[in-house]
């Protein structure tokens, strides 16, 4: 798996959830589909006078979630800036191109209400529960650092084996201290829960 494969399976999901934080910081959730994709970004479209795009113009925080029929998530989260002006057209024929139905929605000119939306910096997480054990992987979508998420084992590592026994997925290993193997964690917490000197640490 690799960025470029987990955008692919975007786009053959098609309807994506796009979750914003309004002004009072309420979550909201859309589903959206007039998206064009780009090795190294996203475009999207929307109405200016849609409260999506009142969130995105003040905050610009998205996530966007695809859930395949493979049980595979790929959750992409990032922030989103309206495209340059003299780029704006381009993208909006593309995309209207792409999705032919946009033009039941706006015909004709309606469509200059719209405006389009850039994402090209994100974090790109693959997580397929249809296998055993489970895996994921983190990608970079432009130049961003990511955040280091999960659980981990430290130097308090008493050897004892109670997280590895705790663990459905079998993915911790015996080591001076025990490893957790990070492509095959749940981030369910059992072994942290479980460790009776508090060895586990929780990113």
């Amino acid at each position: 798996m690799d960025l470029a494969t987990c955008l692919k399976k975007m786009k053959l999901v098609g309807v994506l959830a796009f979750a914003t934080v309004d002004s009072e910081g309420a979550p909201q959730i859309r589903n959206i589909s007039a998206i064009h994709y780009e090795p190294d970004a996203l475009y999207f479209f929307t109405a200016r006078g849609k409260n999506f795009c009142k969130e995105l113009m003040e905050d610009g925080r998205v996530q966007i979630l695809a859930y395949t029929k493979y049980k595979e998530m790929i959750r992409l989260s990032g922030k989103a800036y309206a495209a340059a002006e003299n780029e704006q057209k381009k993208w909006m024929d593309i995309i209207f191109e792409e999705q032919p139905y946009l033009a039941n929605v706006y015909p004709g000119d309606t469509r200059e209400i719209g405006i389009i939306f850039c994402i090209d910096k994100a974090e790109v997480e693959y997580f397929n529960l249809g296998v055993n054990p489970i895996f994921r992987e983190t990608y970079i979508l432009g130049d961003i650092s990511v955040k280091e998420k999960g659980y981990y084992i430290t130097e308090s590592c008493i050897g004892c084996g109670k997280c590895m026994r705790h663990c459905p997925q079998k993915c911790i290993e015996k080591g001076t201290p025990f490893v957790i193997r990070q492509e095959h964690c749940l981030h369910c917490g059992n072994c942290y829960e479980n460790c009776p000197v508090k060895a586990v640490i929780r990113k």
